[in-house]
């Protein structure tokens, strides 16, 4: 579970100690700051809404390497040209329970949406729908995508890749991203489970707040250029790259599961391969230009008659067996806490994003 691992658990230790003398700010006036700076830097208003809403909820939820960490990559990436901040995506049906999306070089998310209403309509008519988005750019994590869906009543599923960043078990150069995959489901009486993992030993953005805050990332997470195992981040992002999940002795298991997320999204959608993502052109990019997948499904269909109160009850007995939080519940605090008091940022970066609206 992603809000379990050893890399979160020092993100958030990272955050604490860059945010001691934070200043809180609401979320409605973070999300109208970011929209400024998207808006800035070329997207259309349509774009920076759905982005700047999207990065502001993993920063309020405590997603700090998916929040305003990444805004200068996407300021990077839009003023490189790398990415198109005003595409129009084309949305296509390829079938009665699958949409094909062309993102047209631009950002995941709007694409997303421009066809979410259509695959939830799907899902409730055949019971499960697959939408596969290409030429799309996903720099964010996969939970605010895919918590909506069971929030109404859906179970829901997404991969995507990234840039070639981790070896494959016993190899010698990267081949597969990050590749990230997610899942939720509704939960009587509460809120959803919800889980975003990467297939790799840790986030790529957690590399980079630990080479940032000059702190190690743990053993078994990473090689250098050499191929040598490492526990200093900047050698990994130095021609390094970071290792599957699993640990030595389960690293296959990891690399098994980042190869079929290669495939739901890159070969299934028409998107690149990690590996052929290439940015060299154009200087100052970093969102990864590749694919993702959704599978979504009706769990009335499945006949149960109480689907809901059935995970509620499996959730009980895990935590009856001594798991002290399920994925998510970490998040949904800090939710609560942010919408409370403010979400807290550190002044210098409060600063800079500023700066990057034209607000100083």
């Amino acid at each position: 579970m992603s809000d379990e691992t050893p890399s979160r658990r020092a993100a958030a230790a990272f955050a604490q100690t860059s945010t001691t003398a934070a200043t809180p700010v609401a979320f409605g006036d973070l999300v109208a700051l970011l929209e400024r700076v998207f808006l800035r830097h070329g997207t259309s208003e349509r774009v920076a809404a759905i982005l700047a809403e999207n990065c502001a909820s993993c920063e309020r939820d405590g997603s700090t390497s998916h929040g305003v960490f990444r805004i200068p990559g996407y300021v990077g990436s839009l003023k490189s040209g790398w990415v198109d901040g005003r595409a129009e995506p084309t949305v296509e049906e390829a079938g009665p329970a699958f949409l094909r999306v062309d993102a047209a070089n631009g950002f995941a998310q709007p694409a997303f949406l421009a066809a979410r209403d259509r695959l939830v309509g799907m899902a409730r008519a055949s019971g499960v729908a697959v939408m596969a988005i290409r030429n799309s750019h996903h720099f964010s994590s996969l939970w605010p995508d895919v918590e909506p869906f069971a929030r109404e009543g859906l179970v829901a599923l997404s991969f995507v890749n990234s840039f070639a960043c981790v070896v494959p078990p016993g190899g010698r150069s990267a081949v597969y991203g990050t590749n990230p995959m997610a899942f939720a489901t509704p939960v009587a009486g509460g809120d959803p489970m919800v889980f975003d993992q990467a297939a790799s030993s840790m986030a790529n953005g957690d590399v980079r707040i630990a080479a940032r805050e000059g702190h190690s990332i743990p053993p078994g997470s990473g090689v250098d250029r050499d191929g040598k195992p490492t526990t200093d981040p900047k050698a990994v992002l130095d021609g390094g790259a970071l290792l599957p999940f699993g640990g030595q002795s389960g690293v296959h298991k990891g690399g098994s599961i980042a190869f079929m997320i290669e495939v739901l999204a890159a070969a299934l959608t028409g998107g690149k391969f990690s590996r052929e993502v290439d940015w060299s052109a154009h200087p100052g990019a970093e969102t990864p230009c590749t694919g993702q997948l959704f599978i979504v499904i009706d769990p009335e269909r499945g006949g149960t008659g109480a689907f809901a109160d059935r995970v509620a009850g499996l959730i009980g007995d895990v935590k009856e067996a001594g798991q002290d939080r399920m994925p998510g519940e970490r998040r949904y605090a800090r939710r609560a806490r942010s919408l409370r008091d403010g979400i807290p940022l550190d002044p210098a970066r409060l600063a800079e994003l500023r700066a990057l609206a034209g607000d100083s």
